[in-house]
This record gives C-alpha cells, sequence and structure tokens, in this order.
C-alpha cells in the first residue's frame, strides 16, 4: 500500500467552470458593458470639477457658470497672473450687465489669506483649487491660462498673461454672448 497522497484527476477541459471563476467572467463582463455604454461627454465640453469656495467650503464649478463664461486659472506667486487680473476684471466689471456673462476665477494651488490680501472684497467669489485638479483636467500645464466656455462648451482658450483690455479680445467674448443661450428668467 502506498501513503503518497493521491493526485486529483485533471478536470476534463469540457468541464464547466466554477463559482468564483464564473463570479470573474460575469464581472468583468458587466464592466466591459459599463466601458461599452458609459455616457461620455464630446471633447469640447467643459470639464467639471469640485473646487474650495473663500470660506474653504466644496464649490462645484459648474454652479459658477454662466451661458459665456471665462475661467481663469491663476494664483498670487504667479507674476504674469498678477499682471493680467486687473484688465480681466475690468472685462468682467464692462460685461457684468449682460445677462449670461460670468467670470469664475480660480486660485490654483495657492493659500486663501494671500488670495484675500490680494483681492480684497473680490476674493469672495474666488474658488480655489488647491491640487491642480480642476486646472488638469482643462489641460492647464502653465498660469495663467483662461477659457471661454460657450453653453458647456470651450470655444477658446489662452495661455499665458492676456490684455483683456484689447479690443480684439473683448470683441470675441462679445461676440460669443451675443449668439449663446440665454440664461433662464
Amino acid at each position: 500500500m502506498d501513503d503518497a497522497p493521491e493526485t486529483p484527476a485533471p478536470a476534463p477541459s469540457g468541464a464547466p467552470l466554477g463559482r468564483q471563476a464564473r463570479l470573474a467572467v460575469m464581472a468583468l463582463a458587466v464592466c466591459a458593458l459599463g466601458a461599452l455604454f458609459w455616457p461620455r461627454g464630446s471633447g469640447d465640453t467643459a470639464p467639471a470639477g469640485l473646487l474650495l469656495d473663500a470660506s474653504g467650503r466644496s464649490a462645484t464649478l459648474g454652479a459658477h457658470m454662466a451661458p459665456v463664461s471665462l475661467v481663469h486659472f491663476w494664483a498670487t506667486w504667479c507674476p504674469p497672473c498678477l499682471t493680467e487680473i486687473p484688465a480681466i476684471q475690468r472685462l468682467a466689471a464692462e460685461l457684468s450687465g449682460e445677462p449670461g456673462f460670468g467670470l469664475v476665477l480660480v486660485a490654483v494651488a495657492d493659500d486663501r489669506d494671500k488670495v484675500r490680501s490680494l483681492m480684497g472684497e473680490a476674493s469672495n467669489v474666488v474658488l480655489h483649487d488647491t491640487n491642480w485638479e480642476v486646472a488638469r483636467r482643462y489641460g492647464t500645464k502653465q498660469l495663467p491660462e483662461t477659457y471661454l466656455v460657450v453653453d458647456g462648451k470651450v470655444v477658446e482658450k489662452w495661455v499665458g498673461a492676456t490684455d483683456w483690455d484689447a479690443p480684439a479680445q473683448r470683441a470675441k467674448v462679445r461676440a460669443h454672448l451675443a449668439g449663446a443661450a440665454k440664461p433662464a428668467a
């Protein structure tokens, strides 16, 4: 009599899968179907994102968007940003009476106290992207960068300091404002 343990015979090649294998196959099939049918935005749709408001509370980017919005990524530690901020604020003040226009200032990797010190009362509307998460979703690699978002789609991007007092820049924004969907009253 042999004391060696008996080795199980290999399962026939047509044998049904075990329970764990069936579950794994089903999970894989569900993932594949999910990837196939998951809704996707078009490539030009403006990314969304979660930011912080001036008080440090969570704020969604979408809640601050108008039919025509300039989304401006900047920081107090960025010298070109500091020269650009007054001009973009002048543009926003000029267009403030226009229904459907909005300026969204997003301070990237910045200190809220420094933003408050620089912007004063205007710092209350600044959103904060503490770790570049939303800025990277937009494709921002350097500051300042500004995106013109019309009816949820990015239609133009400016990289680096932009002269928002220039008639050509103002005309571009106004042209999109004239053709955008008007906000509900």
